[in-house]
C-alpha cells in the first residue's frame, strides 16, 4: 500500500467533529454525499436537522450514513443529562450548513435561537461554513444578499451556490455548490492557519 502524500495528510480531517446541519431545501438529498465523503477523510460527523429537511429526507438515512444520533428536536431526551444545544456546540470543529435555506440565513442574522441548529450555532465557537441553496430570486432578493453580508462580517464564511436546474424549473444561481467545492472549503477552513 502506497503511503499518503504530505497533502493527503494535511487535508485529512481525522480527529474533527463536524455538525451537518440540513435545512428544508430540496437539495437535502445532497448532504448525503457530504456525510459519506466527511467520515471517509475521516471526520466524526453528526447531523442537524430541521423539521423542514425531515421532509426531504429521513433522520434514519443520515443516522445511517454518519453512524451517529441525528438531532431535530431540541427538548428530546437523550442518553445522558446534559444541554443538547451547548453540548453539541462543545464538540464541533466546524458547522457546517448544507443545505441553507433563505430562512436560516435570515434566522442567523437576526441572531434568533429558535430551533436546534440556530441555537447551537449562537452556543459554539466554531467556524460556520455555509453552502446555500434556493430559488434565484431568493438568493438575489436584497433582503439575503444584506443578510449574507452581515453574517460574512461577523466571520461566517460560505461557499456560493451556482448556476444550475433549479426546481422551479428556471436555470439560475442557486443551486447548491458541487460537494466537491463544499468539501474543499470545509478542508481549507480546517487547516487554515
Amino acid at each position: 500500500m502506497a503511503n499518503p502524500t504530505k497533502k493527503q495528510k494535511q487535508r485529512s480531517l481525522k480527529g474533527r467533529t463536524i455538525l451537518l446541519c440540513i435545512t428544508g431545501s430540496i437539495a437535502a438529498y445532497r448532504a448525503c454525499d457530504l456525510v459519506r465523503q466527511l467520515r471517509a477523510d475521516g471526520a466524526n460527523v453528526i447531523c442537524l436537522m430541521t423539521e423542514a429537511a425531515k421532509k426531504f429526507v429521513t433522520p434514519l438515512t443520515f443516522h445511517s450514513l454518519s453512524g451517529n444520533p441525528v438531532y431535530a428536536d431540541p427538548f428530546s431526551e437523550h442518553e445522558d443529562w446534559s444541554v443538547l444545544h451547548t453540548t453539541l456546540a462543545d464538540q464541533a470543529s466546524l458547522i457546517l450548513i448544507a443545505p441553507a435555506t433563505a430562512d436560516i440565513l435570515a434566522r442567523l442574522a437576526g441572531g434568533f435561537a429558535s430551533d436546534l441548529i440556530t441555537s447551537v450555532i449562537l452556543a459554539s465557537r466554531a467556524t460556520v461554513l455555509i453552502a446555500p441553496a434556493m430559488n434565484d430570486n431568493m438568493f438575489e432578493h436584497p433582503i439575503t444578499q444584506e443578510n449574507i453580508q452581515k453574517l460574512r462580517k461577523i466571520g461566517y464564511r460560505f461557499v456560493e451556490p451556482i448556476e444550475g436546474d433549479l426546481v422551479c424549473g428556471r436555470i439560475g444561481v442557486g443551486h447548491i455548490a458541487d460537494h466537491t467545492a463544499v468539501l474543499e472549503a470545509v478542508r481549507k477552513t480546517l487547516h487554515a492557519g
